[in-house]
């Protein structure tokens, strides 16, 4: 069967084309990632912020996010489900910091496992996930503020250096952080994309356009990608 995405985004690995308007908000909030059929957190909203009109019992949060996070590797379903926790625990600070707390004992529990690699890429993932809420929402209230996600998220790739779908990840949380090997992780998301149409349709909805620099250009202007979203 044709592939529907473009080669280019397979061969031309060293250009990553971030869109201007994906770059509107902080990323791993404003902007909800594509997963299929996939089974997450439940969600009503078109965007980062709750309607008002959930539903879901938060009181559920950790163990409902644990068992979506343990039942499916999909790394892409783990970006969107913390996303969505993320926006959910920020109605309640005990919750945020339980839920931050919980994957930092799975992490621990899972250490010289097989399971180590995604549990330490939850942890930092959520991590920098509460950061850029913090950023957008202007609060004080982030139990990650000192804690290094993308360490963490690092720590995981040595385990998995070549997942397009925890490289695009990387290439995410490190989008501004200098001297963090961010182009080789867009590299490596975009030439995995070629084999991986879930992350070829995350590519091409949230970060590609004719209009869009490559990766370069950006990091050379020093862009700066947290810009809160009106």
């Amino acid at each position: 069967m044709k592939n529907p995405f473009p080669k280019s985004i397979a061969l031309l690995g060293t250009l990553a084309f971030f869109a201007t308007t994906a770059l509107a908000g902080p990323p791993l909030i404003c902007h909800s990632f594509d997963i299929g059929n996939a089974k997450s957190l439940p969600w009503i909203s078109h965007d980062w912020r709750l309607t008002g009109s959930e539903s879901y019992d938060i009181t559920h949060l950790v163990s409902d996010t644990i068992s979506i996070l343990d039942a499916d590797p999909t790394v892409l379903v783990h970006m969107e489900t913390l996303r969505r926790a993320t926006l959910y625990a920020q109605r309640d600070s005990l919750v945020a910091k339980r839920l931050l707390l919980a994957l930092n004992s799975r992490a621990d529990s899972a250490s010289h496992t097989p399971a180590a690699a995604l549990a330490n890429f939850d942890l930092g993932y959520l991590a920098e996930t509460y950061k850029q809420y913090e950023w957008i929402s202007k609060s004080n209230n982030d139990p990650a503020h000192n804690f290094d996600g993308l360490a963490r998220i690092q720590q995981a790739l040595q385990s998995r250096p070549d997942d397009p779908q925890m490289n695009f990840a990387a290439a995410l949380v490190a989008l501004d952080i200098p001297n963090s090997g961010q182009p080789g992780y867009a590299k490596k998301a975009s030439a995995g994309a070629a084999s991986d149409p879930l992350l070829a349709g995350n590519l091409l909805t949230h970060f590609m356009s004719p209009q869009s620099e490559t990766m370069s250009q950006m990091i050379s202007r020093n862009s700066n990608v947290k810009v809160a979203q009106q």
